[in-house]
């Protein structure tokens, strides 16, 4: 049997939740589902699992952002259920990739495009090309990792 799509195993979960009666994670279930058809309706045709990632990394995002200033906001009961939320979207995106792998990636791709160059390092300018590179190392180890701390690595090692 094939693997199921991030979208048709947000389906089944669903499906899942309702039986199980779990409000919650129904709730978040159904906003990620909301979410997807927006976005395919918006390109037209149905969502690959990249584009369906993508979506979820910018609602875990947006979790985040409201996690922050409920925090701040003495709001911990919102704050809470963001929490909630957060954790149901992570559990459909790969593993985080550790701040030491993603070095290995930022050094790697660093090192490939000073031999592209003729043995040229990237500097600072070249910030953008790299942070391309890394992310797509990244991506196809089957991680994912923070922009935030890619950004920091890859400064970092370029600074050197």
């Amino acid at each position: 049997m094939s693997e199921l799509s991030i979208v048709e195993q947000v389906n089944k979960d669903m499906v899942a939740a309702m039986k199980a009666q779990q409000a919650d994670k129904l709730s978040t279930l159904r906003m990620m589902k909301t979410a997807f058809k927006l976005k395919e309706v918006e390109k037209r045709s149905p969502l690959t699992d990249a584009e369906a990632q993508a979506a979820i990394q910018t609602m875990i995002k947006q979790r985040r952002e409201s996690i922050d200033m409920f925090t701040k906001g003495n709001r911990p009961e919102l704050a809470a259920h963001e929490e909630a939320e957060l954790v149901t979207l992570e559990a459909y995106l790969p593993k985080e990739a550790p701040e030491d792998k993603v070095r290995l990636f930022v050094e790697a791709a660093i090192g490939e495009m000073t031999a592209t160059n003729g043995g040229t390092r990237p500097g600072q300018r070249d910030m953008g090309l790299v942070m391309k590179a890394v992310q797509a190392k990244i991506a196809e180890g089957g991680l994912r990792a923070d922009g935030k701390v890619v950004s920091g690595i890859v400064k970092e090692e370029l600074a050197k």
